[in-house]
């Protein structure tokens, strides 16, 4: 039997749409959420990427506000581009388009976003804040992961989950979310011995290692919820995950898609975290 998609695409659009009144109900109130989108370069994949930010915000009703600056743009520059945006109140959210370009230093931009703006949830305080269990802005990825087990009414409580990538951006925090909701975490990377045997143990068994395929049909205990977070690009062209998904789907009891299971939930989570951006500055009162 085969397993359950679970259809990111469809929860996007739910929490998209669940966005749409809240800022329908903030811009009553006088409130109009604004996301500073930084593109530096020419990267096609980027570009591609920042486009479908741009559309949703405009979808959803929040301001969006393009920086695309060239390749040739200086640490200084950009630099100051954030002080600029960390400064202006019509901006919630500030996020800077990842990978930048050679000799800029990704991290030195990163810290330099305001703990209030950083939407990517990628900053010390919004991870910190995430180890604490304190409310703040949760890295967009893995919160998607989390959103599409609550939708399809998986409880991480009291089952062995197993994250496979030990990444700041989507494993770690993960991990942290999956212990949140009173899951056993056990997390794998390239130095786990017996990877085959862990990942077998997995009730919950997610994956971000950015390696086609790396995980085999094998390798998924039966009835078993598979989150495929990779997206990788085949020789052919090909987009496909990190899981082997025609070997997989015919073990698990639930599995994503690749595409369209992570990678729409990433954009809906990023315009989650831009409306509660504006909520917290806006003085509301908000919850973990």
């Amino acid at each position: 039997m085969s397993a359950e998609l679970i259809d990111g695409k469809k929860v996007a659009e739910r929490i998209r749409e669940d966005l749409k009144k809240e800022v329908d109900e903030l811009k009553s109130r006088g409130i109009n959420p604004g996301l500073a989108v930084v593109l530096v370069g020419e990267n096609p994949a980027s570009k591609k990427y920042v486009a479908s930010k741009e559309k949703t915000c405009g979808e959803i009703g929040i301001n969006s506000f393009g920086y695309k600056l060239p390749d040739t743009t200086t640490q200084k520059e950009l630099l100051d581009l954030i002080d600029k945006l960390n400064a202006d109140p019509k901006i919630n959210g500030i996020l800077v388009q990842l990978p930048l370009p050679k000799g800029l230093n990704e991290k030195e931009v990163m810290d330099r976003i305001s703990p209030a703006k950083d939407v990517d949830g990628f900053g010390p305080d919004a991870l910190g804040k995430l180890v604490l269990d304190e409310p703040g802005f949760i890295p967009c990825t893995p919160h998607g992961a989390m959103k599409m087990l609550e939708a399809y009414n998986i409880n991480p409580a009291g089952k062995h989950a197993v994250v496979v990538g030990r990444s700041v951006i989507v494993g770690k925090p993960l991990a942290l979310l999956l212990l949140r909701k009173n899951a056993t975490v056990t997390i794998c990377h390239s130095k786990t011995p017996n990877l085959k045997e862990e990942c077998l143990k997995a009730d919950i068994l997610c994956v971000a290692v950015g390696r086609a395929k790396m995980i085999t049909g094998d390798m998924v205990k039966q009835g078993a919820a598979v989150i495929d977070i990779g997206i990788n690009v085949t020789p052919e062209g090909k987009i496909v995950g990190d899981v082997d998904f025609d070997a997989a789907k015919e073990r698990a009891g639930y599995i994503t898609p690749v595409p369209g299971g992570a990678g729409p939930m990433t954009i809906a989570m990023l315009m989650y975290n831009t409306v509660l951006a504006a909520r917290m500055q806006a003085g509301m009162k908000v919850e973990i």
